[in-house]
């Protein structure tokens, strides 16, 4: 019996033992726990309640270089509403006027609708209902004030997200070169056109910060923050595009491509003595038969010229003096063979001028000029061709510049042939943009200057920074071969392959080609040939102040695919509709005819300008034109899309306003 009170005892001595070291753990766990490491669980337990959240700062606006908005950042709010947070008095005596005064919203519930999902969402414990999505500024605003929401949102459950959306009032037109920033799938930033090249620097701003509290799962409500940081917006961009000359280049290069169904193509418009681009479109075929900007092909593209680099070519002859204008070319019968090879003509020319070569787009004459001159040392004309700069990049900044390949003797592309294919404009690439780039000097008297897509960035109306013109080159050649290519340039259009744009009313000078593309194969290509057609000038021919490109990939062979019959009509066209629209000497012409409808319109338009200063008036109903101009007189940023009556304001009449505030409008 001893023995067995002994071994109970001893049992108990060890059980008491081990709770006895089991105690002490726990004591030395909790104290690690609270000194150890008690920092990190309370900041843990504090983030699980209360996190920082990013304010986005809205993004600058793009503008062209008339003033119009190009690209802006529109604020759109989503409205949600915490069911948990009024008191049970407040939420009865609200919710039947609320449900009303949201039932008022077009297309949206019933009253009696709203009223059960409220009441359902208060017994669910839903802190975090959603109301509405997406709303306009002045719809949120009149949201605002309905009964329980106008209240605090510690006592209203009023739950506001914002975000911004970048809206571009010109539609499609131009949309690539405008550009974007955005975050793809994998987390990277992607920044095509302006706004994306200029979005960091510049447009983008600097984000701010507000904390909110976790209320349930991935859901989260503002609270007050006494460390809030709000956010600063970005700045203005202002572009060098025209609208009026961007919408002039856009539809006729539309209006050809859909005529000869063909893949893509691009034009750019540029300003002669300083460089800016006043218009670009680039547009791609889709699988329905429409275009729209898919991709930048003027900046991004770089494929062989063909006839429009016979221009350089021969330049490069004529400033190394290897030939003058009146040397004598002998172009056979339409072909001849080059180092095993057959080069041919369109028809057959014999023996003609230099001058005429180019005139006529002689393959076979720009081929044997320069193979003549430059094959026992063709590092001579690859110097030339350098010394221009039409090997290296342009350094635009707008993200996707095409890299121009021009070889040279010990690439893996050289041939004995290399030589005089380049002569007419293979075996080398370059982007369209490079290639005007070179025709723009020429009509500038020889100075090169840089494409320009920016003039200034503005806060508010105050200049940030400026920029200037960039000369790449003073003078690319003597003034005696400038004068030459000009004249034969002249020539192309009055009496060459670019004939058939010639107008007695208007003068043009340029260069028309057409390129075989995708010729590697060439038993594929001739079961279907595909070419490339282009051209390159300025007008007006004696006093230049556009220059412009137009490239067309892949028309239709059964339509056509000449350049002089491809782009040439589209270069024609957007150099006469300019002139037209923005004619060189502006000519004033004095009318006493006067009209009594029209005078009575003007009167009652510049009553409204005069009565309405700041407060807004009522433009529903007028012309969109006279709507924006009464706005922007009036201090207002005016953004719409599209052309005709305005039919809704975002700022409701009467209500006050300030400078610089924007005002959407809805039009059709």
């Amino acid at each position: 019996m001893a023995v067995s009170e002994k071994n109970i005892l001893n049992r108990l001595y060890f059980i008491a033992g081990c709770m006895f070291v089991f105690g002490i753990a726990v004591m030395v766990k909790l104290r690690n726990i609270q000194y150890d490491q008690g920092a990190a669980y309370r900041a843990k337990a504090s983030e699980r309640i209360v996190k920082d959240f990013v304010i986005p700062a809205n993004r600058g606006n793009v503008y062209s270089v008339n003033g119009n908005l190009l690209a802006t950042s529109i604020p759109k709010y989503d409205i949600r509403f915490d069911a948990l947070t009024p008191k049970t008095s407040v939420f009865e005596a609200n919710l039947k006027p609320l449900c009303d005064s949201l039932a008022k919203f077009p297309g949206k519930k019933t009253s009696a609708q709203y009223q059960r999902l409220f009441r359902k969402a208060r017994a669910n414990k839903n802190r975090y209902l959603l109301v509405a999505r997406n709303l306009g500024y002045s719809e949120y605003m009149r949201m605002r004030k309905f009964p329980m929401l106008k209240m605090s949102p510690f006592k209203g459950g009023l739950i506001v997200e914002q975000k911004t959306k970048r809206e571009h009032p010109m539609g499609g037109i131009a949309q690539r070169t405008i550009g974007y920033e955005r975050i793809d799938d994998n987390g990277h930033v992607t920044r095509p056109g302006i706004d994306g090249a200029f979005g960091l620097k510049y447009l983008r701003g600097t984000n701010g910060k507000h904390a909110k509290q976790q209320i349930g799962k991935n859901q989260w409500k503002p609270i007050n923050d006494a460390n809030k940081i709000e956010p600063k917006d970005g700045l203005d961009v202002y572009t060098t595009i025209d609208v009026n000359i961007q919408d002039i280049a856009h539809h006729a290069l539309l209006r050809q491509l859909e005529f000869y169904e063909a893949e893509h193509g691009c034009v750019v418009v540029m300003e002669v003595e300083t460089g800016e681009i006043r218009a670009i479109s680039n547009l791609g075929r889709t699988k329905k038969g429409t275009y729209y900007e898919r991709l930048n092909y003027a900046v991004g593209e770089s494929h062989e010229p063909g006839s429009t680099f016979k221009v350089m070519a021969l330049m490069a002859a004529l400033e190394d003096k290897v030939i003058d204008t009146a040397t004598v070319i002998d172009t056979k019968l339409g072909t001849k063979r080059f180092y095993g090879r057959t080069i041919s003509d369109s028809r057959g020319h014999g023996k003609i001028s230099a001058a005429r070569a180019l005139e006529v787009s002689s393959n076979i004459g720009l081929a044997t000029i320069i193979d003549e001159h430059y094959s026992s040392n063709p590092k001579k004309f690859i110097k030339r061709i350098k010394n221009w700069g039409l090997h290296d990049t342009l350094d635009i900044p707008i993200i996707g510049e095409g890299k121009p390949i021009v070889p040279e003797p010990g690439d893996n592309i050289w041939s004995k042939n290399a030589l005089p294919s380049m002569a007419y404009g293979y075996n080398l690439q370059l982007t369209p943009l490079h290639t005007l780039t070179f025709y723009n000097a020429i009509a500038n008297n020889g100075q090169m200057v840089k494409p320009r897509f920016i003039k200034a960035v503005k806060a508010f109306d105050k200049e940030v920074e400026v920029f200037d013109k960039q000369v790449l080159h003073k003078q690319i050649c003597s003034e005696q071969t400038l004068k030459e290519i000009q004249e034969i340039l002249k020539n192309v259009v009055v009496r060459g392959t670019g004939r058939k744009m010639y107008s007695k009313n208007f003068s043009m000078a340029g260069k028309t080609g057409t390129a075989r593309t995708d010729y590697q194969d060439y038993e594929a290509w001739l079961k279907d040939r595909k070419y490339v057609s282009s051209f390159a000038g300025y007008f007006p021919t004696e006093t230049p102040k556009y220059s412009c490109i137009v490239v067309i990939h892949k028309p239709s062979t059964e339509v056509g695919y000449y350049g002089a019959d491809v782009t040439g009509p589209v270069f024609k066209s957007i150099a006469q509709k300019i002139f037209t629209d923005t004619p060189l000497v502006d000519e004033v012409e004095s009318l006493e005819v006067k009209h009594a409808a029209v005078e009575t319109q003007f009167e009652a338009y510049y009553n409204t300008a005069q009565t309405y200063k700041t407060i807004m008036p009522n433009v529903v109903g007028l012309p969109a034109m006279d709507a924006v101009a009464l706005l922007e007189n009036m201090g207002l940023k005016v953004n719409f899309k599209g052309a005709g009556i305005v039919k809704k304001q975002s700022v409701a009449e009467g209500k006050k306003i300030k400078k610089n505030q924007n005002i959407v409008l809805e039009i059709s």
